[in-house]
């Protein structure tokens, strides 16, 4: 499993940077194909800068991809694969669908459009923990026909939703969620309309990129962020990975098709734990165990169990 936008801190992968050289290998790659110096990008920039979107995604991905790298060299591969959102690429290039140049290209491209063809309004996203998503789109829909924008942009788990809208819309819709039984209703740090209709102009732009690749046929189970499904070979991927920039992410159906198909073992690969956290809370009923990687010590605990 692939984390996405909010996993980032600075210095993240330093100290797997610092001792594995297929992990070093990556960085140079990564480093090369962009033009961009990633190891400044991950290791020495303030969380302000990192936090951008177009710093973001490349800086997750890469460090993800490193990881694996080391995970690969001990012979450890999975049943399936799945990514959150920008995840989704570390996942199509494992799988050989993307080449890494191509993948990468294609992610810094896609951050740049995600995180400045945006209209000119103050957006925000929050997660709405322990109220049933149906709930949650019904009070959306209700603020959007008295003219608010507030959308789902994220389906996490059962019990966790995030949203996304405009200032005041997000502060109405609290208070709803809140009345109708929510937990909490936690404001995130992110501040673009992420996988929402608002960002139409981003997912134009970013067709003209992907025009520009070639896909192959993978090598993996890779899930879409779209429906929680398998990519087929009969799916148009250029269209889902465009569709998906104003679609809301499904990760609580990729939680359920993962266990529907017997996965009882789960690995993120990269900086965080929130997939895991996620699966742990879905599916606490079940003989599972995870495993996450944000540092050497935990990727190391990996290598001496798998």
């Amino acid at each position: 499993m692939f984390p996405g936008q909010g996993a980032q801190y600075p210095r993240m992968g330093k100290d797997i940077y610092e001792k594995y050289e297929e992990a070093r290998e990556i960085y140079d790659k990564a480093s090369e194909i962009l033009n961009i110096d990633i190891k400044k990008l991950c290791f020495e920039i303030s969380q302000e800068e990192l936090s951008k979107t177009e710093n973001t995604q490349i800086a997750i991905a890469v460090t993800s991809l490193a990881i694996l790298e080391i995970l690969k060299k001990n012979g450890i591969e999975p049943d399936m694969c799945v990514g959150l959102s920008l995840g989704e690429y570390v996942a199509l290039i494992y799988a050989g669908i993307l080449s890494l140049e191509d993948g990468l290209k294609l992610l810094k491209k896609r951050g740049e459009y995600m995180g400045n063809l945006v209209p000119n309004e103050q957006f925000s996203m929050a997660a709405v923990i322990g109220l049933d998503s149906t709930k949650i789109e019904e009070i959306c829909e209700k603020l959007q026909n008295n003219g608010l924008f507030v959308s789902i942009a994220n389906y996490n788990y059962s019990m966790q939703t995030v949203i996304s809208g405009n200032k005041e819309a997000l502060e109405q819709a609290t208070i709803n969620l809140k009345n109708l039984g929510a937990k909490k209703v936690i404001p995130l740090n992110t501040s673009g309309p992420f996988h929402t209709k608002k960002l139409e102009k981003a997912k134009e732009y970013y067709e003209k990129e992907l025009e520009k690749v070639e896909l192959k046929k993978g090598n993996k189970v890779v899930i879409k962020n779209i429906d929680g499904m398998p990519y087929e070979e009969s799916d148009n991927i250029k269209e889902i990975l465009a569709k998906h920039i104003i679609s809301p992410v499904r990760f609580d159906k990729s939680i359920k098709f993962m266990k529907d198909k017997g996965i009882s073992t789960f690995i993120e690969i990269g900086p965080g734990k929130t997939l895991t956290g996620f699966v742990k809370k879905e599916l606490k009923d079940c003989n599972i165990e995870c495993f996450s990687t944000d540092n050497l010590g935990e990727l190391e605990e990996i290598l001496n169990k798998l």
